[in-house]
């Protein structure tokens, strides 16, 4: 009796160890893991690609866990991007486009109409120095810097437009890898040259009594009449200020967000970079075509004056006459020693 009661002792403690196997498994995190991937098999079934708990936890913008390191190094979407993506690709693009056609047509309407604004009188053969080789290399390093940005920057910004129906997807690759190298590149060039501009011209471009004549009356670009102005008119003055110093340091500044993206910039932060930069790019070379067109054919003799540095005392008399009073009278030109250009 003793042997028969050891042998069903001993069958029932194997039916227990078995039991106790049997939950073991059951809990154990494979079965758990296979039964979250039959769950999602199942899930994917009922609603193919819409797996509304994940995706709402992937785009909730809250950060998870990642071995990367950086600002929302955790944040695997953003959803403000398609924000970013809509301005960028929507509205900037498409107005910028236009007024990019728009502004230098009007230019060359009116220049068809109106023409070169010629001297009045002959020019005497005499020279008077109107910039220094320093102010030169500043305007033309700043020009040049300048032109290769625009070039690019509209490569990046409409070459998918332009370009790949013309010559294909290839070319704009190779196209936008040197563009976007030149672009980076040349961009804190530029930044320099404009700070050198900026301190090397801003003692000529305060405000001036003379200044409120040029405004009463147009620059004389309406009737071609002359009006008399200091070392720089109004108009130059209008370019320093709001084209150079203003659009010039806008856009420098959000390109260099844009250069070193691991300075601690979050994604919004970039997207408001891109999007600052975008609007004053264009906004700023849209201005650009006043300013080539009046220093190149809108007047005559501009061009040579930055070219060479030098200006025949009649086109001094006839754009600058307060400038060229000063200089004649022995004076520097600059608005601080100036006496003609304070009068009214």
């Amino acid at each position: 009796m003793t042997t028969s009661f050891m042998h069903r002792g001993g069958k029932l403690l194997l039916a227990l160890l078995c039991w106790v196997a049997a939950l073991v498994v059951a809990f154990s995190p494979a079965h758990a893991a296979e039964g979250a991937a039959a769950e999602q098999v199942a899930q994917q079934q009922a609603q193919p690609l819409n797996n509304a708990p994940v995706w709402r936890e992937v785009r909730s913008g809250e950060a998870h866990f990642t071995v990367a390191r950086g600002p929302e190094a955790g944040v695997l979407i953003q959803s403000e991007g398609n924000t970013w993506r809509a301005l960028r690709n929507g509205p900037i693009t498409q107005i910028g486009g236009w007024l990019l056609l728009i502004v230098p047509t009007a230019i060359l309407l009116f220049w068809l109409v109106k023409g070169t604004m010629k001297l009045h009188a002959k020019p005497t053969g005499r020279k008077l120095k109107r910039f220094s080789g320093l102010e030169r290399f500043a305007h033309w390093g700043t020009a040049v810097t300048f032109l290769l940005l625009a070039v690019t920057g509209l490569a990046i910004l409409f070459g998918k437009h332009v370009l790949v129906p013309v010559f294909g997807h290839e070319f704009l690759s190779w196209v936008l890898t040197i563009g976007k190298l030149v672009h980076n590149y040349v961009g804190p060039l530029f930044g320099l040259f404009v700070l050198l501009m900026i301190a090397i011209f801003l003692r000529d471009n305060v405000w001036q009594a003379c200044d409120a004549i040029w405004i009463r009356r147009a620059g004389g670009l309406l009737g071609g009449d002359h009006v008399p102005s200091s070392r720089f008119n109004f108009g130059e003055k209008s370019w320093f200020w709001f084209g150079v110093t203003f659009l010039g340091l806008t856009v420098t500044l959000s390109g260099l967000m844009m250069d070193f993206p691991n300075f601690g910039w979050t994604r919004g932060d970039m997207h408001i970079a891109n999007v600052i930069h975008g609007v004053g790019a264009i906004v700023l070379l849209a201005a650009s075509f006043g300013h080539i067109y009046m220093g190149t054919i809108g007047v005559e003799g501009a061009y040579q004056s930055m070219k060479t540095g030098y200006v025949d005392e009649t086109w001094a008399k006839e754009h600058h006459e307060f400038w060229y009073d000063d200089v004649k009278a022995g004076r520097s030109g600059h608005p601080q020693d100036s006496v003609s250009g304070a009068r009214t």
